[in-house]
């Protein structure tokens, strides 16, 4: 089969956009000429137009267009994603369009303006859904949903993924800034996204180009203020599924290793997936008369978490900030938990609601960063017998029982699969691994079959990572987190 040429797969690019993201007829002359400019081409050679493109995602176009430009030394390979998003971004309609298609979607029905919003981020590959696709992914028997992310590089040092993931002022002040639209350093020359309200305050909604999860997006306060949770956090976030039932919305812990890469900039996190922890079932009710409209219980979890289901927003405000308060003051040395070690705060909450109905189901999270010689990464963090499987911080998403493993584990699985399946021992570059390897050897029982490793691995990532969590709990026991709550939060 004949190659293509890079004036032909313009061409094709054209009629994609034309197809796919509402490119007018009108514009594709203009639009062929800015993209001429993009790639430095004076002039266009004489070529074959094609009227039907197949793909409805432009992965496998863009992937052709980048090896014509690369054979045509256009731009080096190491370039790609800078000139097809600056590509993509010219063949994508201005944002003020993408708002008014999205707010009329709006009024009529929410699925039908994130459906929308979504399917253009992906056609107009912002939203890299081919690679995304190719990450590895399983829902474990215990509940849990594994995930090997092959997409973004892992972070092991917390310094450095809080350096790799926000700027110390200049424009945009960092990478969640409604600036970032468009904006070429950064390749968000095709970033879309439109505003919402929340509680009166100007927020943005995007969608992430690496998603962790089903439609995975962020809620973002146009003014650049470090995140924080307040009173006024549980309105917003009741206000967001109030507008976009169908998604969750949460908000991280504020606090360094265990809050997220981005504390200096007030957002949230949310998408079109239904996470395990809120599948959880309630161990405990722990309703009372003091909060007669509410359902409380704590969550049979393996981190510490308590529901609260009702229809009245300011009971549900009360009673979350009433637990947000305690728990940022709550110190018991016996279980190693201090909330505040001179002017560091230690503790703080992860709240999250989706809307069932007309009623609201929050999950907050009781979070902590302590530290101590023992552990130094965190004494409610993953302990450092499972840092080899992950090592970075557990955030909202993985507290809620989605982990995002690290894209190394790919290949280092395979060489330990090998290793078993073939009876070897363990190479001294896969050494950190040593628990891990006798797990999965114990796990298989004696049958090394490819096919039963297989299923040891799998058994023996989703045991850690429930482990992982079970480091995260402040409460070890059912019974500790009832009787706080009791105490504490009740003053019984």
């Amino acid at each position: 089969m004949t190659k293509k040429t890079v004036f032909e797969l313009i061409n094709e690019l054209l009629i994609y956009a034309k197809k796919n993201l509402f490119l007018s007829e009108n514009d594709l002359a203009y639009k062929r000429n800015r993209i001429l400019e993009i790639l430095g081409i004076d002039t266009l050679e004489e070529c074959e137009f094609f009227e039907e493109v197949s793909d409805v995602e432009p992965s496998n176009l863009l992937s052709d267009f980048v090896d014509a430009c690369v054979e045509k030394d256009l731009f080096e390979r190491s370039e790609a994603e800078k000139y097809t998003d600056a590509v993509m971004g010219e063949l994508s309609l201005l944002p003020s369009e993408i708002e008014k298609e999205f707010a009329e979607r709006l009024k009529v029905d929410s699925k039908s303006a994130t459906d929308f919003l979504y399917g253009y981020c992906v056609k107009n590959n912002y939203v890299k859904k081919a690679v995304l696709d190719k990450n590895p992914r399983y829902n474990a028997e215990n509940g849990l949903i594994i995930t090997i992310n092959k997409a973004k590089p892992e972070f092991r040092d917390a310094k450095k993924a809080a350096s790799g993931n926000s700027v110390k002022g200049g424009y945009p002040r960092c990478v969640i800034c409604a600036e970032n639209e468009g904006y070429a350093p950064r390749n968000k020359r095709n970033l879309r996204k439109v505003d919402l309200t929340l509680n009166g305050t100007k927020f943005f909604w995007q969608y992430s180009p690496y998603g962790y999860f089903n439609e995975h997006g962020i809620a973002v306060n146009y003014e650049h203020i470090p995140m924080h949770i307040d009173r006024e956090t549980f309105a917003r976030l009741m206000d967001f599924v109030d507008t976009i039932p169908q998604y969750f919305i949460g908000c991280n812990a504020c606090l360094p290793s265990i809050g997220g890469s981005v504390l200096a900039h007030d957002h949230y996190q949310g998408g079109g997936e239904v996470l395990p922890l809120q599948k959880a079932k309630i161990a405990v009710d722990i309703g009372s008369e003091k909060y007669p409209d509410l359902e409380i219980g704590v969550i049979d979890w393996p981190g510490t978490a308590i529901r609260i289901s009702g229809k009245n927003r300011e009971s549900i405000i009360d009673f979350c900030d009433k637990v947000r308060t305690v728990w940022a003051n709550y110190t018991n040395e016996e279980l190693g938990i201090v909330a505040k070690d001179g002017d560091n705060q230690h503790s703080s909450i992860s709240p999250t609601v989706i809307k069932k109905g007309d009623t609201y189901e929050f999950s907050i999270i009781l979070r902590n960063n302590i530290t101590s010689e023992e552990y130094p990464a965190g004494v409610f963090h993953a302990h450092p017998e499972f840092h080899i499987i992950k090592k970075e911080s557990i955030g909202l998403i993985e507290a809620q029982g989605l982990f995002i493993l690290p894209g190394r584990l790919d290949e280092q699985l395979k060489s330990i699969k090998d290793l078993i399946v073939q009876r070897k021992p363990l190479t001294e570059e896969l050494s950190d691994f040593k628990m891990i390897f006798e797990e999965i050897k114990t796990l298989c029982n004696g049958d090394y079959s490819e096919e039963n490793v297989d299923a040891a691995i799998k058994e023996e990532l989703s045991s850690v990572c429930y482990r992982i969590l079970e480091n995260t709990a402040v409460f070890k026991d059912i019974d500790q987190t009832v009787k706080f709550m009791r105490k504490e939060v009740y003053g019984e």
